[in-house]
């Protein structure tokens, strides 16, 4: 592990646990031991430095903002689940947030709901790897077969549930 202003960069500890494949139990284990040092660290050069600096210039704006959700920053080496960035949820908004503007105006808030709607799935459907038309087809033609039986759960025609149940995958 490479060190930097005395302590092991928190990257080398992620990159590490993609390269050896590492369980979620195993991923927060290795989190706990070499990267929540390093945010406790990091909270007591916050609490050390805001004194020091203009609370309204950007560095004291940026540790005030960092004070606020630290609680919630920490709680990521609790579950090897949770991500140390939202790389992944940013990528898939881009195209969206991207085109913004031409999705303004609707016609009235339903219209907008229902656009939100299928651009969430849209979005499922490509996270999932599943070509949107085929899973279209195969939503259509079931979810009938939900409107008067409350056993079932309309989740299991999502994209997810759809791939694994049919297998079909198509190239996106």
């Amino acid at each position: 592990m490479t060190e930097i202003s005395g302590c092991i960069s928190p990257k080398y500890p992620e990159r590490r646990a993609d390269e050896e494949n590492l369980s979620f139990e195993e991923r927060a284990q290795l989190r706990c031991r070499l990267s929540y040092p390093i945010m406790v660290v990091f909270e007591k050069w916050m609490r050390n430095e805001y004194p020091k600096v203009l609370p309204k210039g950007r560095i004291g704006k940026a540790i005030s903002y960092t004070f606020g959700i630290y609680h919630k920053l920490t709680r990521y080496h609790l579950d090897g689940r949770y991500r140390i960035d939202n790389n992944l949820a940013e990528n898939a908004i881009r195209p969206i947030a991207l085109g913004r503007k031409n999705w303004l105006f609707c016609g009235n808030d339903d219209a907008a709901e229902n656009a939100a709607i299928m651009y969430s799935i849209f979005g499922c459907c490509k996270a999932s790897g599943v070509n949107f038309r085929e899973w279209l087809v195969y939503f259509l033609n079931n979810v009938h077969d939900y409107d008067l039986d409350y056993s079932k759960d309309l989740a299991e025609l999502l994209p997810h549930n759809f791939k694994a149940k049919s297998g079909i995958v198509s190239e996106i």
